[in-house]
């Protein structure tokens, strides 16, 4: 079992930056893919960023790449997801995830409970 506690979400204004953590516990927290979701109000779920276990290897959806960036400490079990430039668009509640390799939340077995992110004009 791995278990996931987002932080960082708030209101911040467009243009601006913000940075989302999560801390993975568990007796394999440091072995397992990890990434972020995120929902806006009204739509489905969707991909954000994803960070493999082993090299790190990074992936983007078309919507965040340049703008975001994933990274993981792995001594503290901590993802993180830097958030440049935001603008409305961005609003949402964001989700990390581990324990799977997937741009569909199906591919995903452990989800935290989310974070809200308001950007406003």
């Amino acid at each position: 079992q791995v278990q996931l506690v987002e932080s960082g979400g708030g209101l911040v204004q467009a243009g601006t930056s913000l940075r989302l953590s999560c801390v993975a516990s568990g007796r394999t927290s440091s072995h397992v893919n990890m990434g972020w979701f995120r929902q806006a109000p009204g739509k489905e779920r969707t991909f954000v960023a994803s960070v493999t276990s082993g090299d790190s290897a990074t992936y983007y959806s078309d919507s965040v790449k340049g703008r975001f960036t994933v990274s993981r400490d792995s001594a503290k079990n901590t993802l993180y997801l830097l958030m440049n430039s935001v603008g409305p668009e961005d609003t949402a509640v964001y989700y990390c995830v581990a324990g799977g390799w997937s741009s569909s939340e199906s591919g995903w077995t452990y989800w935290g409970q989310g974070t809200q992110v308001t950007v406003f004009s």
